[in-house]
């Protein structure tokens, strides 16, 4: 066994450790849908359109904090191109509305809540997709000439030095679809992240950049069995299913994955379930699934971001709002305080527990790297018959099993390792 050279960020490690966070959706394209972006090349939305009189983020990050939410991320300017923000880079935005009388800054507003709910602000602006100056993924103009490719990056520069310059330190920044470096034509975004937001978390950034974080592979908030947060730059699957999960030979870099997925069903819902249209009260997710999707995502290593669909008031819906409250006191309820607590190999329910039961969680010491490659685990009943077994590659920050209500005594067996493990006790709940 050798010392593990690859090893998260403190910024990485504190990304962990906040497990839930929130992605927050307004744009033009709820107020005239249906909307698909490839047909409205030519027809911007009117910004006309845009007046959203009971917006309050205040009852946004406090809805994301019942739900056990530790960060948030604003998409601040999605596909459209319309910026929720002021900017000085384009009129297509709310200054232009008739929003607060054209007065209105929403990500500042969002900052401000933030704060005041003690979550960690994130910015999304898509440099990749931009209906209104007619870009498509990756971020090339449509029709590939020099000039006017030369001005839509500079249009991105100037919007990401106002986001990154204006509103403070940035938690997380997303970049949907990745960005063009420089070598191929695109904008110096990575000098400019050093020089402006060099600790932030970057979510499909630059390559150099000095916290990555990687797209699971799916918008379905369920991760692979096997996650790791070593990563080499291969292309996953789409599906996310058979990603390069095992990473121990060709590893680059520490690179966490991100389960993102929409609080309303994608199938039944507008646009993927990311943006809100009315009577689509029957696509919410219940507390029961958003519940289950914790275990599909932190319980696999990866971090859970649950998009939240804001309304043409400016709001976000009470029935999502009531879901959210109940599913964050099923998280907390079920995995605040653990009903047995062992050693790093073993752990034993006591004679007078009043609880069965039901998960059992195992984590890694990341900071001193990803070091388990192969462990298994066995519960046992009273009767000390084995009655459960897993093998798997990937403990990492956190695993979460179910495990049976029988279960008296569960044990950790670790088969392979990069160095010596670092682990803490293993918990039941």
């Amino acid at each position: 066994m050798h010392e593990v050279e690859i090893k998260p960020t403190l910024e990485q490690i504190q990304w962990s450790n906040c497990e839930i966070g929130v992605i927050i959706h307004l744009d033009l394209v709820i107020y005239q849908p249906p909307y698909r972006c490839r047909e409205h090349f030519l027809d911007p939305i009117p910004t006309s359109v845009f007046n959203p009189k009971k917006l309050d983020t205040d009852q946004w990050l406090a809805a994301a904090q019942s739900l056990g939410a530790k960060y948030a991320i604003l998409v601040a300017k999605h596909c459209t191109g319309f910026s929720l923000w002021p900017t000085q880079a384009h009129e297509y935005s709310v200054k232009n509305s008739p929003f607060k009388n054209g007065q209105g800054d929403i990500v500042k507003d969002f900052i401000n809540s933030c704060h005041k709910y003690g979550i960690r602000p994130g910015i999304y602006c898509s440099a990749s997709f931009n209906q209104y100056f007619g870009v498509e993924n990756p971020g090339r103009v449509l029709d590939n000439d020099p000039e006017k490719q030369k001005a839509y990056n500079e249009v991105v520069l100037t919007q990401l030095t106002e986001l990154w310059s204006n509103y403070g330190k940035l938690f997380e920044i997303w970049f949907d679809g990745g960005v063009i470096p420089v070598s191929e034509g695109g904008p110096d975004i990575e000098s400019l992240l050093k020089k402006l937001q060099p600790d932030a978390l970057v979510f499909q950034g630059p390559v150099g950049t000095k916290s990555l974080l990687r797209w699971v592979g799916n918008e379905r908030g369920i991760a692979p069995e096997d996650c790791s947060s070593l990563y080499d730059n291969r292309t996953q699957n789409e599906d996310g299913m058979t990603e390069n999960q095992m990473l121990c030979n060709k590893a680059e870099i520490w690179c966490p994955a991100e389960s993102d997925f929409p609080n309303r069903y994608a199938h039944q819902s507008y646009l993927g379930g990311w943006f809100w249209r009315e009577n689509e009260e029957h696509a919410i997710m219940s507390a029961e699934e958003l519940f289950n999707r914790y275990l599909t995502s932190v319980g696999r290593n990866t971090n859970m971001l649950v998009g939240m669909v804001i309304n043409t008031d400016g709001e976000f819906p009470e029935p999502d709002a009531t879901t959210f409250a109940k599913a964050g006191a099923l998280i907390r309820n079920t995995f605040e305080n653990p009903i047995a607590t062992g050693n790093t190999k073993t752990v034993t329910l006591l004679a007078d527990a009043t609880r069965a039961p039901q998960y059992v969680v195992l984590k890694e010491n990341i900071a001193h790297g990803e070091r388990v490659t192969s462990y298994t685990v066995r519960a046992y009943d009273a009767d000390d018959n084995q009655i459960f077994t897993h093998s798997g590659k990937v403990i990492s920050h956190k695993r979460i099993l179910e495990i049976p209500k029988e279960t008296i005594k569960v044990t950790l067996e670790i088969n392979s390792s990069r160095a010596e493990p670092s682990l803490f006790p293993i918990e039941l709940y």
